[in-house]
């Protein structure tokens, strides 16, 4: 069994952002990168498939910049096989559908059994990088698994819907997309992260498509506005109702 596991470098949420002095980038002087804590959860059911069946690849694949490896050895820390880096010098501007169309040109590459990855990227929360590469690759797409189960080619998750839950199933090779409470992932031992440091990890400079996102302007939100006192008593119950419901429309 051959696994891919698509992963996204992405601040670390406790991070403070800082927009730079061209107003148009993040400085990144204290910006922690961490691996997208979805896609964590994409790399520990790949490794629990893979050991479950007692062989099998687990690949982990970026696209990025040089900066993208220490996420990528993360990944191989907990049990990857190996990494695929495709750098490219506009992949931060790139729009979700170049981003798709790079990744499925090297795993078409690959002859794999499954695609994993996070359901969503937490910096950019566009939500539709692993539907394009199912389209792509003309694979199925199980999206958002809180569970699976593949047994004899047949991949079968459950997944959470409005007011209850759904199990969808489809034949491998599929993409699949994992949500928080698919499993926990585990945390690299020393063992494992000095082994890392001698896995495979191949960079690969590619060319994504001329079009991609222009960043017109960064702002910060809009500073939250100092509370007021309307009055005291039962006197104010009507006041408050009232801006409740005509200034701050939440009634």
């Amino acid at each position: 069994m051959k696994i891919v596991v698509c992963v996204k470098q992405v601040p670390d949420t406790e991070t403070k952002i800082v927009i730079g002095a061209d107003g148009l980038t993040i400085d990144p002087a204290e910006v922690k990168y961490v691996m997208n804590p979805y896609d964590e959860f994409a790399v520990e059911e790949a490794l629990k498939l893979r050991e479950a069946a007692g062989e099998g690849e687990v690949i982990v694949l970026t696209l990025g910049s040089e900066e993208a490896q220490p996420v990528m050895r993360t990944a191989m820390a907990m049990g990857a096989d190996s990494g695929i880096l495709l750098k490219a010098e506009n992949a931060a501007l790139a729009d979700g559908l170049s981003i798709a169309k790079a990744l499925a040109a090297e795993i078409k590459t690959l002859e794999v059994d499954i695609i994993f990855a996070g359901k969503i990227a937490i910096d950019g929360y566009g939500h539709q990088v692993a539907n394009m590469l199912g389209e792509l690759l003309g694979f199925p797409v199980l999206p958002t698994a809180k569970t699976l189960e593949v047994v004899d080619g047949v991949a079968t998750i459950q997944r959470d819907i409005e007011g209850g839950s759904e199990t969808v199933s489809a034949k491998t090779p599929c993409v699949i997309t994992a949500e928080k409470g698919l499993n926990d992932p585990r945390y690299p031992a020393l063992k494992g992260i000095m082994q890392a440091k001698r896995k495979p990890l191949e960079v690969k400079e590619i060319s994504l498509d001329e079009e991609g996102i222009e960043i017109l302007e960064m702002s910060y939100p809009a500073k939250k506005p100092d509370g007021r006192i309307i009055g005291e008593g039962p006197e104010a119950a009507a006041e408050l109702i009232k801006l409740l419901r005509d200034e701050a429309q939440v009634i």
